[in-house]
């Protein structure tokens, strides 16, 4: 397994990528950083960040808007707050309308609510205008979900946005680098297929887990 500098070995498992991207985020503890998870794999990692950097940790709920029929033909993604992001060129390419994803638009949209209420049980999202947010997830693929998360965060006012990946193949990060203020990648593979090739253990992150390391983060503190 080869990157643009050599070989890679891949990541143990998640709790040591949160830990060595920590080491990388070390300069933003003093910036009042919210640590910010795309739910589920990015919850584990995101939690070592906000533990080393002493921040609160929050999840940004954002779902895949897949074709109708094939729902994991992405097309775009939906976040909590009602965002919206459609690849329409992919859209026209795959013979539909913005129209008829409608329909898939609004189950998605019930789902990140439910999900959103249930992560944070009941808890409202933690402020993040003024603030430096950290968006982290274990890795990504084509990056459509980060760019969904980056336009609603955006919508809130932060001051800076650093997104922080375990892994992520160089046109993803090309693509995402001009967007945010900051991006931190452990591992950039030349030949990428799926995140979960790049960790040794890779296991399903639950429902419950994902709300236990919520619960354990860092409380929330005001600017």
């Amino acid at each position: 397994m080869t990157g643009p500098g050599g070989p890679l070995e891949p990541l143990p498992d998640r709790r040591t990528a949160g830990e060595r991207l920590a080491a990388r985020l070390e300069h933003y503890r003093d910036q009042d950083p919210v640590v910010v998870a795309l739910p589920r794999g990015g919850v584990p990692v995101a939690f070592e960040i906000a533990r080393r950097l002493h921040a609160p940790l929050d999840v940004l709920i954002v779902r895949k808007v897949g074709a109708p029929g094939n729902p994991e033909y992405g097309l775009g993604a939906v976040v909590e707050g009602g965002t919206r992001f459609l690849d329409e060129p992919r859209v026209r390419a795959a013979g539909l309308t913005v129209r008829d994803l409608g329909p898939t638009i609004a189950r998605e949209l019930v789902e990140v609510d439910r999900r959103a209420r249930e992560y944070r049980g009941g808890r409202p999202p933690i402020e993040v205008k003024g603030r430096t947010v950290i968006l982290v997830d274990d890795g990504v693929a084509t990056g459509g979900t980060v760019l969904a998360a980056l336009r609603s965060l955006r919508g809130r006012e932060p001051r800076a946005i650093v997104v922080a990946l375990g892994v992520a193949p160089p046109d993803t990060v090309d693509m995402l680098r001009p967007a945010v203020d900051d991006l931190v990648v452990l591992l950039v593979p030349s030949v990428f297929f799926a995140v979960g090739e790049w960790y040794h253990r890779f296991s399903q992150v639950s429902d419950e887990e994902v709300q236990q390391l919520l619960l354990r983060s860092p409380p929330s503190a005001s600017p």
